[in-house]
């Protein structure tokens, strides 16, 4: 028991760290706060009038997109920040203290998770003002909110892994882009069956696709789809614990070598 509340105490010391190293840091504020309204206020101005979603106005539709892609462009950070604590040595003198490696993972993803929460906040607010009424039922906030978090923390250990495979901060960048491109390679902007043969697809079968729809039906007040929302949670968990695990031997690896 003692383990364990260190641990959560470790875990939330690292945590703060890296929320300070946000907030000091104006491309973070960028990123996380500017960008997502800017996007939203952009794919509605220019698409809205000219892309038809069925009986849904195009606002309500690509809430779900916006939110899904602004966590995923919001991961890059984490990528950029866990590869600069392992290039600048500071990974390094933290092991030789009496805290577990993968609290230090921990302590990242648990930023990210709120950072990408307040930027999600920040684009319902955008999406508000535009005319965007979600259903408040209780049962449809549930699910937004966990489908939202466990896409928010896949997303989070997935920028955990590329921040350690990548040899610089730049390289981290980068990798963490293939993310970025996924919701747009999905139903979050445009329905699949609006894309061409090959693309409608890879959409269909990726995991962005069945947690925005899933998502998108919530806040919508909905029905939900018991089988599309199965698949939401199963690839939200599926790659969480995929590159949870991938993160943590990949940092012991990364130490030890």
């Amino acid at each position: 028991m003692e383990t364990t509340k260190r641990n959560y105490r470790d875990t939330l010391t690292i945590a703060w760290r890296c929320l300070l190293l946000s907030c000091r840091n104006p491309e973070t504020f960028l990123t996380s706060i500017l960008l997502p309204a800017l996007m939203m206020l952009l794919f509605v101005s220019l698409f809205g009038s000219l892309i038809h979603v069925g009986g849904t106005s195009y606002t309500a539709y690509i809430v779900p997109g916006v939110l899904i892609q602004c966590a995923a462009q919001g991961s890059s950070t984490t990528a950029i920040m866990i590869n600069q604590d392992i290039t600048s040595g500071i990974m390094s003198r933290f092991v030789t203290l009496p805290i577990r490696r993968r609290t230090l993972l921990s302590g990242h993803v648990l930023e990210a998770y709120g950072r990408s929460l307040v930027t999600s906040a920040v684009v319902l607010l955008i999406a508000l003002l535009m005319g965007f009424r979600p259903a408040l039922s209780l049962p449809g906030l549930g699910i937004s909110f966990l489908l939202l978090s466990g896409m928010i923390l896949a997303l989070s250990w997935l920028s955990a892994t590329v921040g350690i495979l990548s040899k610089s901060a730049q390289g981290a960048s980068s990798l963490s882009s293939l993310a970025i491109i996924l919701p747009y390679l999905s139903s979050g902007f445009v329905p699949a069956e609006h894309l061409p043969p090959l693309l409608r697809t890879f959409a269909r079968h990726q995991p962005m696709t069945p947690v925005i729809d899933s998502l998108r039906d919530a806040l919508a007040g909905h029905p939900a789809d018991m089988g599309l929302l199965a698949a939401a949670f199963l690839w939200c968990i599926l790659l969480s614990s995929v590159f949870y695990a991938a993160s943590v031997l990949l940092l012991r690896k990364k130490l030890h070598g």
